[in-house]
């Protein structure tokens, strides 16, 4: 669970007593590869902390698969659709690796938010931080070239190179595999 505390304690430092709180309703699940732990057609009820293991978030359009962020060790999965208005959500959440990961319950953690104002405080600073990171990727695919978002991924989650498959990253950067393949040919 080092991962999971390390995250908790970056996103806002809670006191002793709230962390524990927060812990106790957590539940450890262990899912195998290419489990889905979201998908469009349901409202998704957890939030997923990933203690082990690489999951990715991605559309379905016509044509192919849009992958839109990936999580890693110590990184929190969860539709915000579902989360804040109780809708089916646009993504899909698949799991990449077998996968070591804790789960609370979206009606779970409201409560706690209600009962809790450092809990509630937690949870908008985690949100504020979910929103700069989605403002940075919008960002990154309006202003930047592919070699620029590349390099950048190697950057901020270069374990993701060894753990995914190109094509995905690809799909993530915006581009096709045969560019990913000029990119990383061109870096070396």
């Amino acid at each position: 669970m080092d991962n999971i505390l390390k995250k908790i304690d970056a996103i806002f430092c809670l006191p002793l007593r709230e962390k524990e709180i927060l812990l106790s309703r957590l539940e450890k699940v262990e899912l195998p590869k290419c489990h889905l732990l979201m998908s469009t057609d349901k409202v998704e009820r957890y939030v997923y902390f990933i203690e082990k293991g690489v999951a990715r978030a991605y559309c379905n359009t016509e044509k192919k698969e849009v992958t839109i962020c990936f999580g890693e060790e110590g990184d929190v999965m969860l539709s915000f659709l579902s989360f804040f208005n109780g809708q089916p959500g646009y993504e899909f959440i698949e799991l990449l690796e077998d996968s070591t990961l804790y789960r609370i319950s979206s009606q779970i953690l409201q409560k706690l938010y209600a009962e809790h104002i450092v809990l509630a405080n937690w949870g908008r600073k985690f949100a504020e931080q979910e929103l700069l990171k989605t403002e940075e990727r919008f960002m990154s695919l309006q202003f930047k070239n592919a070699t620029q978002r590349y390099r950048e991924l190697l950057e901020k989650q270069p374990s993701l190179i060894q753990r995914v498959p190109l094509g995905q990253i690809a799909s993530y950067l915006g581009v096709t595999q045969v560019t990913l393949s000029r990119i990383r040919a061109g870096i070396k």
